[in-house]
């Protein structure tokens, strides 16, 4: 076992567990995929600040199968085993690879969201990690404990324009706002070093503050689903969206785009 017991206990209740030094090892190769992927960035890549907003927020998605160490991290660290363990399933298969970076002097707050409504994927065992290269206090990953455990999901936005993903409906609950109420959204968050880690579900709520200081804030993060996870029908363009893949409601993804990298 590579996770201990109180830490799966703490993802199953909170939706979020943090692990020091897990990826200690990976932080320089890590470092050189995502230097590359904002060299060379592929098809979803996005800058995410409006006219006149201060610094860059770049993010940029499945690159994973054309950036070296990234086929290296996901294949060869032990990401995939600690997926499995910490969402009590069998096998972990991955669902795809996400770079976040937020230059000195970024203002904008990534917003809070869950990630399951824009995925085309569900189920009690979904898991993604964040990781930073570089050391990061305010401008941390922020998760509301609990929030994987809610009977609907947040309504997805925009992050660029800000608007709704989907039309609203009854199925989604509003946006909400937890610094304004700390008692009913506890929020979770750790100062952290480069090779910590934060694992958290598709569900839980998250965001994150501006990089208001004077380093970078680069992040990497790689998503995986359990046993359970099946495709599910969203009201319109999932993201990723990863057309032409051809599955339907309730089947597996696909392992010819989406590998099982721990377990039969």
């Amino acid at each position: 076992m590579m996770i201990d017991q109180d830490q799966i206990d703490a993802f199953a209740r909170d939706g979020v567990v943090f692990l020091p030094g897990l990826f200690k090892d990976w932080v320089e190769s890590l470092c050189a995929g995502i230097e590359r992927n904002m060299r060379e960035p592929g098809p979803y890549a996005a800058e995410n600040l409006k006219p006149g907003e201060s610094g860059r927020f770049f993010d940029d998605y499945c690159n994973w199968e054309r950036i070296p160490e990234f086929v290296d991290f996901a294949r060869n660290s032990p990401a995939a085993q600690a997926a499995a363990e910490l969402m009590r399933s069998k096998t972990a298969q991955l669902f795809h690879d996400h770079v976040l970076v937020k230059e000195p002097g970024t203002t904008k707050a990534t917003p809070w969201h869950q990630d399951a409504p824009y995925y085309f994927v569900d189920g009690a065992q979904t898991l993604s990690f964040w990781i930073p290269v570089d050391p990061v206090e305010d401008a941390t990953l922020r998760c509301v404990a609990g929030s994987h455990l809610w009977p609907k999901m947040v309504l997805p936005v925009r992050w660029l324009s800000e608007q709704n993903f989907y039309a609203s409906s009854d199925e989604y609950l509003p946006i909400p706002d937890p610094d304004a109420a700390p008692e009913t959204y506890p929020v979770l968050e750790w100062a952290m070093q480069p090779g910590d880690a934060v694992a958290f579900h598709y569900r839980t709520l998250h965001g994150a503050r501006g990089n208001t200081t004077t380093r970078r804030r680069r992040a990497f993060s790689m998503r995986f689903v359990g046993d359970d996870a099946r495709y599910v029908e969203r009201p319109g363009r999932t993201s990723p969206p990863y057309p032409g893949h051809e599955m339907k409601a309730g089947q597996k993804l696909r392992e010819d785009w989406f590998p099982v990298l721990w377990g039969a």
